[in-house]
């Protein structure tokens, strides 16, 4: 059991500095001037989940899910 509970703390740690740089990597949400003019509704925009901030927000609710699930497994008082 011991060494399940390494690996799942090295794999926590893992998660844990993937959610950060991918929290990082996003734009801010802010719509700026361009939401003013209706440049907000370009091609990328009606588009999201298939450009790159799409990808990125796809990719961090896994992250966050995989974070909260291996924090309550590894709270557990079974190890």
């Amino acid at each position: 059991m011991a060494a399940l509970k390494i690996v799942l703390t090295i794999v926590f740690i893992l998660v844990c500095i993937a959610l950060v740089v991918l929290v990082l990597m996003q734009e801010g949400k802010s719509a700026g001037l361009g939401a003013i003019s209706g440049a907000a509704e370009t091609y990328w925009g009606k588009n999201k989940g298939r450009s790159m901030e799409g990808q990125l927000v796809k990719f961090t609710k896994i992250l966050a899910v995989l974070f909260m699930g291996l924090a309550v497994i590894l709270n557990l008082s079974v190890f």
